[in-house]
């Protein structure tokens, strides 16, 4: 017999180690305390807003080929949306200018040398920047790599809150490295912005679940894990409210829950246990229109636009509802979030309405705020050195989750690729 593989956490990271492993001989099983699986990568129904909404917002790139690879071997491809193009408007609020970066597709950059596909007012010397991020050392904040000037302020401070979900002044240049490295060095093919068409559950959650239905493997949700056994450096049980589930010989097991819920599970059978101790937030507001906005110009064909200068970092447009990311928000955590949210629908009539063919209203339909407290470890230089690796002491436990050590930070694509070194780690399914 191949065993059981006994899945705890039904995020990201979890369903990719259940994807990879299903229907392989191996029978899986997959352990989700809540109701739903998908993490921060999910959907719902929002009765305030009388509409489903997704708990985040999302933008991933062409690069990102765990991402890809998991919604193949899913058959979600046909649920993206995105400009089929490696371009991004941006809108900046301080000096009120506008612009789309349109990248050159092979990786020769000929975009930095026609003004009308590049940041305005950037300077070719200032691409230095590029090169000392993907050179960074371990110790090495992104502000120390950054050079004074618009290619700084218009493109690579936004991307590194966005990509980090820390500030620059102390987030890990090596991770924001890492991330240039597999996109942006590539060239514009490597940068093709996609996200959800219609929602996070219907791309990430619901292909992946009807997936592992029909080649048998088995997803309980509500399932919490209140402890394990061990004994001879394997786990031997796990506990759950409904009682004790036995770890045969020939089984394994992948803890793919959030930081803090990994170590209070595993701290007395794993010493020397290190992980993240800092968190960082990420505020969401969508906002629902009695008229769903009519986009014209890069707008319309991306379904995003990213703004500079202002508290909102980048606007999504999906049918009636306007949804806004804000990185790095524990900067606004004292805020009243009513006055942050008028804040915020300020900044995105000003944002959006020229982008529109109608401007939008003084104030939305209906409004819902959206704060995860620990979204994401906090990127800097000294938690990324709390990350551990997959393999753990314990022969048929291993590790996953985006603040494990995957190289990248706290992505979808870093959650799902520490799915796959979980499974790589167990000897499960051989790299590849």
């Amino acid at each position: 017999m191949a065993g059981v593989l006994h899945i705890i956490g039904g995020g990201m990271a979890g369903l990719a180690a259940a994807v990879e492993v299903a229907g392989s001989g191996r029978h899986v099983i997959v352990h989700e305390a809540g109701r739903a699986c998908g993490g921060r990568a999910r959907s719902y129904d929002d009765k305030q807003l009388g509409c489903r909404i997704d708990n985040g917002n999302h933008l991933f790139l062409s690069a990102n080929k765990t991402l890809f690879r998991y919604l193949a071997l899913t058959g979600a491809l046909d649920t993206l949306a995105g400009p089929k193009a490696p371009i991004f408007p941006f809108v900046d609020l301080e000096e009120d200018a506008r612009w789309t970066i349109n990248l050159s597709r092979g990786r020769m950059p000929w975009w930095v040398f026609q003004p009308h596909r590049r940041v305005p007012d950037m300077r070719l010397p200032d691409l230095r920047s590029l090169y000392a991020l993907m050179q960074a050392g371990p110790d090495t904040t992104v502000d120390d790599c950054l050079l004074p000037g618009a290619l700084a302020r218009r493109l690579l401070e936004p991307l590194a809150i966005s990509a980090l979900n820390t500030d620059c002044a102390t987030g890990s240049a090596a991770l924001m490295g890492a991330v240039i490295r597999q996109s942006l060095s590539l060239g514009g093919s490597a940068c093709i912005p996609f996200h959800a068409r219609d929602g996070l559950s219907e791309t990430f959650v619901d292909p992946a679940l009807a997936h592992l239905r029909a080649v048998r493997a088995e997803v309980r949700t509500q399932s919490r894990m209140t402890g394990i056994e061990t004994a001879q450096g394997r786990v031997t049980a796990l506990h759950t409210a409904e009682g004790a589930i036995p770890v045969d010989a020939q089984d394994h097991v992948i803890v793919a829950t959030p930081a803090p819920v990994t170590r209070g599970l595993l701290e007395n059978h794993l010493h020397g246990l290190v992980t993240p101790t800092a968190f960082e937030s990420i505020l969401n507001l969508h906002f629902r229109l009695d008229t769903p906005p009519q986009p014209v110009g890069s707008f319309a064909r991306c379904g995003f636009m990213g703004v500079i200068g202002g508290i909102a970092e980048w606007v999504f447009l999906r049918g009636s509802v306007l949804s806004v990311t804000v990185s790095a928000a524990n900067r606004h955590a004292e805020r009243d979030p009513e006055e942050l949210a008028r804040a915020i629908w300020r900044e995105v009539r000003r944002a959006c309405d020229p982008a529109l063919s109608i401007p939008l209203p003084a104030t939305p339909a209906e409004q819902r705020i959206v704060w995860e407290k620990r979204a994401t470890f906090a990127a800097t230089p000294e938690q990324n050195r709390l990350r551990p690796g997959p393999a753990t002491a314990l022969a048929n436990l291993a590790l996953a989750g985006d603040w494990t050590n995957t190289g990248l930070p706290a992505t979808l694509e870093g959650a799902m690729r520490s799915g796959i070194l979980a499974v790589h780690a167990l000897g499960l399914r051989a790299p590849g």
